[in-house]
């Protein structure tokens, strides 16, 4: 038993110095990245160019410089922050450079950038190149229509009252001429809606061209539409025959025909005989006795108006 305990006590003690030198092994190693970081040291760095405010008009194009290759001073951390991340110099175009010929040009002094885009604690010893310039090309900006791109069923006895509305119905573009020129259009990406009895309100994605140079107001629309209860209608329509001869009387059968039309039910007592207009354009007769009724007038709040009678049979009497 005895033996037990002492077998026991020893290989604790020796677990617990172990663990004591892990402690200051690790602290050691600890103290001394600290003093490392903590030294400063010289070296040079690639900085990207972050470009901000460019004018709308201008396009800077790719063969242009985009990096400052900067000899700096500092400590160990600061290193440590710019290896870990991308580091970049802003470049205001509003105020940080000139125009020459077909390049804006930025030209600052070491004393300049340590100022603006530095801490106090890094010391700028040299860049490269000193001047950068920047060409560019010219912009056009042109406003262009959002289509649809759809496929909408609905419900039984229901439908879209007025238009589709998109929300913007519109979209500016700036890029290079070459190529906003070209745009006619911007498509909505694909959009399906089956079995619709409700106002429609959804989100819809633009299907923008994938290209680098050119620019959009907007990367989405809002597709917007009043969605009722429909029925059909069906209204006696006088005939009137158009562009007859004045050396001809005619005589037409019938007078009347039915045209049928689909409407909301909201609508459906606001719908008149006044609202439609069926002519006969006796000009495009061509032979035999009989016309062709055309629906030239129906009121907007109708949908799908079609004329039940196809044929209208007339005589000359003079």
């Amino acid at each position: 038993m005895i033996k037990k305990l002492k077998s026991h006590l020893l290989s604790s003690i020796k677990s617990k110095k172990i663990n004591i030198f892990l402690l200051f092994l690790v602290s050691a190693f600890i103290i001394l990245i600290f003093n490392k970081l903590s030294k400063e040291y010289t070296n040079t760095l690639v900085f990207n160019i972050e470009m901000e405010h460019v004018p709308q008009e201008h396009v800077i194009l790719n063969d242009s410089t985009n990096f400052l290759a900067i000899t700096l001073k500092t400590h160990g951390f600061k290193w440590l922050n710019y290896y870990m991340s991308t580091p970049k110099v802003k470049i205001d175009f509003a105020k940080d450079v000139y125009r020459k010929d077909s390049a804006y040009v930025w030209h600052k002094s070491i004393k300049y950038l340590a100022n603006t885009q530095f801490e106090s604690h890094v010391e700028l010893l040299n860049i490269l190149p000193d001047t950068l310039y920047f060409k560019y090309g010219v912009n056009l900006v042109k406003k262009v229509p959002v289509k649809l791109k759809s496929d909408v069923s609905f419900s039984l006895g229901y439908d879209v009252a007025g238009d589709y509305k998109l929300q913007p119905d519109s979209v500016t573009v700036i890029g290079p001429d070459v190529l906003v020129s070209k745009l006619k259009f911007i498509e909505t990406k694909p959009v399906t809606l089956i079995d619709v009895k409700t106002d429609i309100t959804k989100n819809l994605e633009l299907d923008l061209p994938n290209m680098a140079d050119l620019k959009f107001s907007s990367k989405t629309s809002v597709l917007k539409a009043t969605v009722e209860k429909f029925t059909e209608g069906k209204l006696k329509i006088p005939v009137n025959i158009i562009n007859t001869p004045d050396s001809l009387r005619i005589k037409y059968f019938p007078k009347e025909i039915n045209v049928s039309y689909y409407v909301s039910l909201k609508n459906f007592n606001s719908v008149t005989v006044k609202d439609f207009k069926v002519v006969c354009d006796y000009s495009k007769v061509t032979k035999g006795s009989t016309l062709t009724p055309e629906l030239v007038k129906m009121p907007e709040q109708v949908k799908n108006a079609r004329i039940n009678q196809q044929l209208i049979e007339f005589i000359i009497t003079k």
